[in-house]
């Protein structure tokens, strides 16, 4: 359904809907609340290795742009593989939220440039 994804990446980061599975989904009040578990494919700097899948890191939470009056807030977990030769943990470099925020780096830059104006 490719017609679907390619929706999201419209409303979303990008990079989210590529390396994320949507777990679920909630509106509360004002609130809409989105679960991302990051895909069990192994980071390709790390192609060589014989990883295995060993759970998340603690789920952290993004604000996003705001969608139809509702703020919205990105649960996100990643994961971590371990190197099945050398016991090493390994993960992505993932650089989502902007230093000083708890926002994504797009919405930060976003309410940079009309700060300007």
């Amino acid at each position: 359904m490719e017609n679907y994804i390619d929706l999201l990446k419209l409303v979303l980061p990008a990079m989210i809907v590529e390396h994320f599975d949507l777990i679920k989904s909630e509106q509360n009040g004002e609130r809409l609340e989105l679960y991302f578990e990051e895909k069990n494919t192994p980071p390709q700097e790390f192609k060589n290795r014989q990883l295995a899948s060993k759970g998340f890191h603690k789920e952290i939470e993004v604000q996003d742009f705001p969608l139809r009056g509702r703020f919205v807030y990105l649960h996100v977990k990643r994961r971590r593989w371990t190197d099945r030769e050398s016991g090493e943990i390994v993960q992505r470099d993932w650089n989502m939220v902007s230093k000083g925020t708890r926002m994504t780096e797009e919405f930060a830059s976003f309410l940079k440039e009309i700060n300007q104006y």
